[in-house]
């Protein structure tokens, strides 16, 4: 932000109190009240940041469920933005399950019913041939990132058409208040292509198309209208690909990943968290990645993206590509994904193995033996006791890990991983779970939140101004994520570092990926000589600017 430009330009009165980057609320100072036209339009009283604070905090304790929290939270942020990401990062291990999963996902399903004030843009196919010129009506005109949707695949809760963009919204919160990426280079889209839910569609309330989505060449004639105009209008914006359904996820990917800087991260990030907690489990049970073997639940992109980026950190350990790919192995609805099931997609194949045909996850685990299972299948309850203690036979420390989000759509809980392990799991989830009193000992359940990945990765290319991501950056983040946590949380069962130091977390991962973006060649600007200083000088601090 140029405070030299708005002191010149700055807004007053009502106009100023209505401006979420500028405005203070009842911290604007006695000669900023007078001269900025603010007298009788706030109270009296003068408040530091931290009175602020405390009212935040004490408002918040007065409502009843968490969704009334988001909601509260998401008029802060459209009203103040300094002190919302103040807030936030006042305590990220609170508020993050607020502001985004598991929160969000009930917030996108009722998204229509709780809008306050419109946020980030809303490109839609009825304006194809004008999306650059949509895009410039956007205020800022140096965005570096935007989490975009066509919101068909909402964390595990399916098609919600636009009310997806409270994913775009709270992701691009996160890379603030967990890594310090500036607010005003982030833009949350959603592209509104129409949606196939007939409860949305038949609701008053929806906020988007109504009509059913578009499919084949009118939609990929879409997405890259929407790419080429991103590219000339933000010419130095990623572009991160948020909760596409995965006939789309990975083609956009693969499409688009050599062409311009983007990802995915429910394919990439998603991987990358898990190879941080297995790298993390690795160091309690002392095994090595070349060694285990992986049951996925779920062969959809995140299942997929997961197992590629394992195979990746096991070639770096000395297998070939096809070794490696043989120690992963993929159940969908369908069973076991081996070499004579037809129609499987090609990012599949590498992972249909020759075997005899397995219809339940259970049988599978019996046969296949895995020392880790992990779920990203979006259905609950399918890493039962039978499958719980079917691990817990065939290994002494079984790696547990249910990703799927939010919450009620989990494999299984915490406490049922323990309980039924008789305390030996190593337990990683998607959603957060709290800690676990068991045979004497309590355990820390570690939350694989993709929060550890893509804000640090965000941080790394907004500060060097990387021209690609790459799968070697987040098995770089991965490490770099598993080497914090410490002996001791490793002895609690926590295999993440605690989201409480996030922020710290972040700028260690960040520096570490900047150190290879500028080894291979990515940057787009110079090497400087102390890149740890490099990069919390681009830090966002959630501080009140002086405006006279």
């Amino acid at each position: 932000m140029d405070i030299q430009s708005l002191r010149e330009d700055m807004p007053h009165g009502m106009r100023l109190l209505r401006d979420p980057r500028l405005n203070k609320s009842t911290a604007f100072t006695e000669r900023e009240r007078e001269t900025l036209g603010l007298i009788g339009l706030v109270p009296e009283g003068i408040d530091t940041e931290e009175t602020q604070l405390r009212r935040i905090h004490l408002q918040l304790s007065r409502k009843s469920t968490d969704l009334e929290k988001y909601i509260y939270l998401s008029s802060l942020q459209d009203n103040d933005e300094t002190l919302y990401y103040k807030t936030l990062m006042s305590d990220p291990a609170h508020f993050m399950p607020l502001v985004y999963t598991p929160t969000v996902g009930e917030a996108c399903q009722k998204f229509g019913h709780i809008l306050r004030r419109p946020r980030g843009l809303y490109l839609s196919i009825k304006r194809r041939g004008r999306i650059k010129e949509v895009l410039r009506n956007w205020p800022e005109k140096d965005v570096r990132f935007t989490v975009v949707t066509d919101g068909e695949r909402i964390l595990g809760l399916g098609d919600l058409g636009v009310n997806g963009m409270g994913i775009p919204i709270g992701k691009l919160a996160l890379y603030t208040a967990c890594a310090g990426v500036p607010p005003y280079v982030t833009l949350p889209i959603t592209l509104d292509v129409g949606t196939n839910n007939e409860t949305l569609l038949a609701d008053p309330l929806y906020l988007g198309l109504r009509q059913p989505r578009i499919r084949g060449a009118e939609y990929d004639d879409f997405l890259e209208e929407f790419v080429t105009a991103m590219q000339e209008v933000f010419p130095r914006c990623c572009i991160q690909f948020e909760d596409f359904a995965n006939f789309h996820a990975v083609p956009l990917l693969a499409r688009y990943r050599e062409r311009v800087c983007c990802y995915n991260d429910d394919i990439q990030g998603t991987a990358a968290v898990a190879v941080a907690g297995i790298s993390a489990a690795l160091r309690i049970n002392n095994g090595k990645m070349k060694e285990q073997t992986f049951l996925f639940l779920g062969a959809g992109s995140a299942g997929t993206g997961i197992a590629e980026l394992i195979s990746l950190a096991m070639m770096e350990e000395g297998l070939s590509a096809s070794e490696a790919r043989a120690r992963c192995w993929l159940v969908d609805v369908d069973g076991l994904i081996e070499s004579s099931r037809p129609n499987l997609t090609d990012f599949q194949k590498p992972f249909a193995h020759r075997h005899a045909q397995l219809k339940d996850f259970l049988s599978a685990v019996e046969s296949i033996k895995p020392t880790a299972i992990i779920g990203v299948s979006t259905v609950p309850k399918l890493f039962n006791q039978a499958v719980i203690e079917a691990m817990a036979r065939i290994n002494a420390q079984p790696i547990i890990f249910p990703y799927s989000n939010p919450t009620s759509c989990s494999e299984c809980t915490a406490e049922e991983a323990y309980r039924w392990s008789e305390g030996r799991a190593i337990f990683a989830s998607g959603s957060p779970f709290a800690p676990v009193r068991f045979g004497g000992k309590t355990f820390v359940p570690g939350q694989g939140n993709n929060v550890y990945i893509f804000p640090a990765l965000g941080m790394a290319i907004y500060a060097t101004e990387a021209r690609r991501v790459t799968d070697e950056m987040f098995l770089c983040a991965a490490r770099s994520v598993a080497e914090q946590v410490t002996q001791e949380d490793l002895d609690a069962g926590l295999i993440y570092p605690p989201q409480s130091d996030i922020l710290k977390s972040s700028l260690h991962v960040a520096e570490k990926v900047a150190d290879l973006v500028f080894a291979r060649g990515l940057a787009g600007v110079p090497r400087p000589a102390d890149l740890g200083a490099f990069i919390r000088a681009k830090v966002y601090e959630p501080e009140y600017h002086d405006f006279v």
